[in-house]
């Protein structure tokens, strides 16, 4: 499944290359939300929210009210997963609150999924060089993909694996690297990261992976 991706930045839509240097800036968040109102889920990214300067949280209440979406970018305590599901949000992303001390979290990782339920939850598996990043992917981890997914497993009903090394490249996410995490865990898998085309998209879904695509719709190499 395809699942376009609206990361939002100062009140407009952006991609940005590998977290870092802006690529693309609009405005037009309406149209986008209108374009996208077709599939069964669009992924929201807070973006200023993730690096910790500000948030865009009128936005993602706007979005959420007109199309199904999961939401993400600087969710880092129950309190604040429960408020943006009150917002309309379908599932919450989370991904810095799961590591604490260069370790897994996995006091956070039970208590919010007890009180917010595992089928509300998106556990991100930001990854660079093979290791999990955090904090808008500006701290690294030792803490490998694999190892993160088989361990927090039981909490969330979703693991989304974003390639850093990938991200708005459009060089195509490597499949062997997916594959491989497809085969780590029971629960669905979402995969982002530099994917370009149909083919690729197809090719995740014949191994039962979703597909979070942004910079490769907002160039147009993928109608939306």
């Amino acid at each position: 499944m395809l699942i376009p991706s609206i990361d939002l930045m100062e009140g407009k839509v952006v991609q940005l290359v590998q977290g870092s240097r802006k690529a693309l800036e609009f405005d037009n968040l309406q149209e986008w939300i209108d374009r996208f109102s077709k599939y069964p889920l669009v992924q929201v990214i807070d973006l200023d929210a993730a690096m910790g300067r500000g948030n865009n949280r009128s936005l993602v209440k706007e979005i959420a009210r007109q199309i199904p979406c999961q939401v993400g970018g600087g969710i880092r305590s129950i309190d604040s997963a429960r408020s943006t599901l009150e917002l309309g949000a379908q599932r919450v992303i989370l991904g810095s609150s799961l590591i604490f001390e260069g370790a897994i979290n996995f006091v956070f990782a039970r208590e919010v999924s007890s009180q917010l339920g595992p089928d509300k939850l998106v556990f991100a598996v930001d990854s660079r060089g093979g290791y999990v990043s955090i904090k808008g992917w500006q701290e690294s981890t030792a803490i490998k993909a694999a190892e993160m997914i088989r361990a927090l497993e039981p909490f969330c009903s979703a693991f989304l694996y974003t390639n850093i090394d990938t991200e708005g490249l459009l060089q195509g996410i490597p499949l062997d690297i997916v594959r491989s995490l497809r085969n780590a865990t029971s629960r669905r898998l979402i995969a982002a990261g530099g994917i370009r085309s149909q083919d690729e998209i197809a090719a995740l879904d014949a191994l039962g992976i979703d597909a979070v695509v942004g910079m490769a719709i907002y160039r147009n190499l993928i109608p939306a």
